[in-house]
């Protein structure tokens, strides 16, 4: 029997842990996991874990030099990077200088999280250099394809898959009405508080224009947490001001946004992911368009989706459905469509199974219905089978971004070649649990603060200065 293949995911938040873990189970369904989180300001806590819907032991917590240490200590044989550009590009010149000339050492895969509607560009390049850079759609591979031609650097790491997340039973339509609306809040989108707290006041009068539907404002993080983008004006909080409190229809909630799903008639959104799960699923979904149709908001990706609607036209009764053409091209295939049986090794596991009973579940596939990661899978193990690997070779160097390269790599206590400064790498043998204990609480003291700041203090400030 094939030894199982052993994988790490390196992921600064919650959403990208997700993506990692699910990446990795289907890129390599036969592995033992290795899970780290990258310390930092989006650092997600244990509840925020729990909630993404993927069951792991608690990851380790570490810095990028601390990483860079594990991986040439533990040699996995996958390390799937789940992190913004600029983390992923340490990591990849870390790995450079640790093998610079051609070894046997681990395939490195990253790609994004979800809906890339702004600095294609700068994130691309962030992110090349990797064996393997996951396009979650044709649209994006073509368009990450593009970029890297562009500048004249190897595209030949661009593999076009789907969302790894994507799954859930299909949707059930109960006659013609929806019954449940599930209204998917982001942290930054919008960002200004007057934005927010019209989105939030027309989803609670929706809740009472139709008081036979019940309306739940999915939330990302509480209030003192943190995920990838800064939410300086949480939703909870701009509840507490409408004048008469929701209505009784209309409430938060939390929790893995599959569950929610489970149960929702009517998607909407401004331009969160979670609207290609539900489209994946066959879930009436709306775009919202009240604050316009802008870069800014992350909606203009939504354009041909059939989608995009107002808070008007869903008080009206406007169910939405995707544009078939639209979907295929954002590797988004509606459960239920035809194709060949959901049988590949990918769309089992912890990560798609359903509650026991449940009906059938759905990973992602082609517009032709074929495992959208049978590809990806088959260049994972081509790498995996060569003797040695060359060394990563990122097209951000010392020669081609010499004002910029360094910045990044300095803020993850890299050197110039890649190398960890001195104490970078902290070493905790010998170390005794107290003081190591203390370091964790005092390191999340910090965070609290930090937030708090965020949160609290930033837009009295910023109010302030208005005067």
């Amino acid at each position: 029997m094939p030894e199982r293949k052993r994988v790490a995911v390196l992921a600064d938040s919650d959403t990208r842990w997700k993506w990692g873990v699910t990446t990795a189970r289907r890129l390599v369904p036969d592995h033992r996991l290795a899970g780290y989180l990258l310390r930092g300001r989006a650092t997600p806590t244990a509840r925020q874990l729990g909630e993404v819907g993927v069951r792991t032991d608690r990851p380790a917590e570490v810095t990028c030099a601390e990483f860079l240490a594990e991986i040439e200590r533990e040699r996995y044989d996958v390390v799937v990077l789940a992190l913004v550009g600029g983390a992923v590009q340490a990591v990849l010149h870390g790995a450079r200088a640790l093998w610079p000339a051609p070894a046997r050492r681990p395939v490195l895969v990253t790609g994004y999280v979800g809906v890339v509607y702004e600095k294609l560009a700068d994130g691309l390049l962030l992110r090349h250099g990797a064996d393997v850079v996951l396009a979650n759609s044709r649209h994006d591979a073509e368009r990450f394809r593009a970029v890297y031609e562009g500048v004249g650097a190897d595209a030949g790491a661009v593999t076009e898959t789907a969302l790894p997340f994507l799954g859930g039973a299909p949707y059930e339509p109960a006659g013609s009405r929806a019954h449940t609306v599930v209204f998917a809040v982001q942290p930054s989108v919008p960002d200004s508080r007057a934005d927010r707290a019209y989105l939030l006041e027309r989803a609670a009068g929706h809740a009472r224009k139709h008081p036979d539907r019940e309306v739940l404002i999915k939330l990302r993080s509480k209030p003192g947490e943190h995920t990838t983008h800064l939410e300086e004006q949480p939703y909870q909080r701009l509840a507490q001001k409408i004048p008469g409190g929701l209505p009784a229809n209309c409430r938060l909630v939390y929790g893995n946004m599959g569950e929610v799903l489970d149960g929702a008639d009517l998607l909407v959104t401004v331009s969160s992911t979670a609207a290609l799960e539900s489209l994946h699923r066959a879930i009436p979904t709306a775009v919202l368009t009240d604050l316009g149709i802008r870069e800014a908001l992350g909606n203009h990706h939504f354009l041909g989706s059939g989608c995009l609607a107002s808070w008007d036209q869903l008080d009206a009764g406007l169910l939405p459905e995707g544009d078939p053409v639209w979907l295929a091209a954002q590797g988004v295939r509606p459960a239920g469509a035809p194709g060949p049986a959901d049988t590949g090794p990918a769309d089992t596991g912890p990560a798609d199974t359903g509650p026991a009973g449940g009906p059938a579940q759905t990973g992602p596939r082609t517009a032709e219905g074929h495992d959208a990661y049978a590809v990806a899978r088959a260049r994972v193990a081509g790498l995996l089978a060569a003797a040695r690997l060359p060394s990563p070779a990122p097209y951000y160097t010392l020669t081609t971004a010499p004002g910029y390269l360094p910045g990044i790599l300095a803020r993850h206590r890299l050197a110039p070649d890649g190398t960890p400064l001195p104490g970078a790498a902290r070493q905790e043998a010998g170390e005794s649990r107290l003081r190591r204990r203390l370091r964790a609480h005092l390191r999340e003291a910090a965070r609290g603060a930090y937030r708090h700041g965020v949160q609290r203090v930033a837009p009295v400030i910023r109010r302030l200065g208005e005067l």
